[in-house]
């Protein structure tokens, strides 16, 4: 028959029209564990009505759009005034009014706000993950803004705001505000107080004029940004806005917009301050300690959204699995390939598991759960984000040769996964914070070890995990050339135990057996063979 030859057959149907929420059974089991019974039913409705959104043909199309067609600098308007502008493609808009609306900017002023974003966060990651950099450090501004009382009643309201303001203008006259960050130089980078921007007084009311730059700035076209620099006393915190109240541009000179790996959809640009006007936030010389918290809720994010990469790529793989034929059977019932699904699907419910737990310490608040998040998100920070490129590289493996192309929407995966570990901090920052930590706050690890210690007695490879970590603990001699292994170890004892407490049978013994046990390989697809690997992968397909 003329034309036979271009018949497709044996390819999966598009994974779209789907419940990304509702189909992720460790993210909802996450949900029911850790939000209060009385907010339950209007949390459950309101993601599941996110998910759906997410899962849509004409959001994910969104996503699409706005990684192919990435942000543009224009530095003058057609008359050579200077404007600073960065235009996007719609998409990028519709995208990040959806988030904004959805409350992804709102945590600190709604009932279990931090869980319920939380969620929000890692499934609106599978649709991009670039438009999530402004709402995260709109988010991570608010306890910054609160060292100084009347800072954060002008700014937290629009900061918070289920609006979204795409004009510029003066913040007074929106309905809400996006900020971004600036604290990375050219010749610092992660070690901030090898700073050079200039911060001179301008009046006793707080106000300065900064000189400098900065060699990555955050979502350059928000309404705001915290900024650190070198005043008379010290390294401090200011905000620095966009738009000055009388409708004037600050001077806020982008150089240029960086040319990324990945992360396309998203501007992050280098820029200069020449005169720029500022606010001081906190103290002088207290700029680390008053954005530290920023620093803190921007690291879980950076959890969240590896977590979010991880499971769309899990997802993509199984559903490709499960319709695609090879030998004679379909590829999700073959031995080989399903240790291979079920051992990625484990290492995406293990981290999504402990990214909402650290969520649900912040909406506890107290002091125990404080000092647990000390240790917590740092270790979080760098094994679950030092984890997800391996996880997307091998999901896009089980595509074969569609995996490696643009349209099966992998290679943005791919290019996307290492940035939550470089970003707010690369690897050796965080396992030095956690070195840190223990030196100085013994709370700290008291926290950690009550945390994972509910769980002992459940499983001997967890026992054996704890009883070796505490060994490692006790040997502080040359501890910094051990850091990463400790980070390491820390962070999958903590999600064994919560496995162990909370996942089911199958999902905790297959962890503690590649995880804590030692039975398992360095790449995927080596689980022993004896555990039950069909209700694992079953655990991490696509459709509710």
């Amino acid at each position: 028959m003329a034309g036979s030859t271009h018949t497709v057959t044996n390819q999966p149907p598009p994974l779209i029209g789907h419940d990304v929420y509702t189909a992720d059974k460790a993210l909802v089991a996450a949900v029911e564990r850790h939000v209060d019974p009385v907010h339950l039913d209007d949390v459950r409705s309101e993601l599941a009505a996110f998910g759906k959104t997410s899962g849509s043909a004409q959001v994910q199309e969104w996503g699409a759009q706005a990684n192919e067609n990435p942000p543009r600098l224009r530095t003058h308007d057609r008359y050579g005034h200077r404007i600073d502008e960065v235009d996007f493609h719609p998409a990028w808009h519709r995208l990040l009014g959806k988030g904004v609306s959805a409350g992804l900017t709102a945590a600190w002023t709604r009932p279990a706000g931090h869980v319920r974003r939380a969620a929000a966060f890692l499934i609106w990651t599978q649709v991009d993950a670039g438009n999530l950099c402004p709402l995260s450090m709109t988010h991570a501004a608010v306890p910054a803004l609160r060292t100084d009382p009347v800072l954060a009643e002008d700014w937290e309201p629009r900061l918070t705001s289920v609006v979204y303001d795409r004009e510029l203008r003066p913040a007074h006259q929106k309905a809400g505000a996006l900020f971004g960050m600036g604290m990375t130089e050219k010749q610092g980078g992660s070690d901030v107080r090898a700073g050079t921007t200039r911060a001179t007084p301008l009046a006793e009311d707080g106000t300065y004029e900064l000189t400098g730059h900065k060699w990555f700035c955050s979502a350059p076209m928000s309404d705001g940004f915290l900024v650190l620099a070198q005043a008379p006393e010290g390294l401090t915190c200011f905000l620095v806005p966009r738009v000055l109240d009388d409708g004037t541009r600050n001077p806020f000179r982008i150089q240029r917009l960086k040319d990324k790996l990945g992360n396309r959809s998203n501007a992050s640009a280098e820029v200069e301050f020449d005169g720029t006007w500022a606010r001081r936030v906190g103290e002088e010389d207290r700029g680390v300690r008053t954005i530290i918290e920023m620093v803190a809720a921007t690291r879980l994010d950076c959890v969240l959204g590896s977590a979010g990469l991880m499971r769309q790529a899990v997802t993509q793989a199984v559903h490709h699995c499960t319709y695609r034929e090879a030998f004679g059977g379909k590829l999700v019932d073959k031995p080989l390939m399903r240790n291979v699904l079920a051992d990625l699907a484990l290492e995406s419910e293990a981290a999504t598991t402990l990214a909402l737990r650290l969520a649900a310490a912040y909406d506890d608040g107290g002091e125990q759960e404080r000092a647990f998040l000390r240790i917590a998100v740092p270790a979080a920070k760098y094994w679950v984000t030092k984890r997800c490129p391996p996880v997307t590289l091998e999901a896009a493996e089980c595509l074969g040769g569609n995996g490696y192309v643009e349209e099966s929407g992998m290679p943005r995966l791919v290019r996307e996964s290492p940035l939550n570990s470089i970003w707010e901090g690369a690897g050796n920052i965080q396992a030095l914070d956690v070195l840190r930590t223990l030196q100085r706050e013994p709370l700290a690890l008291n926290a950690y070890l009550q945390e994972v210690g509910k769980a002992r007695g459940a499983d001997h490879r967890l026992d054996g995990a704890i009883k070796n970590l505490l060994t490692e603990l006790a040997d502080l001699e040359g501890i910094e050339a051990r850091a990463r292994r400790l980070t390491e170890r820390l962070a999958l004892v903590l999600q064994g135990s919560l496995l162990v407490r909370f996942a089911p049978p199958e999902v905790a013994d297959a962890f503690c057996a590649s995880r804590l046990g030692g039975d398992g390989g360095s790449t995927f697809g080596t689980l022993p063979p004896t555990l039950d690997l069909a209700s694992v992968v079953d655990r991490s397909r696509p459709q509710a």
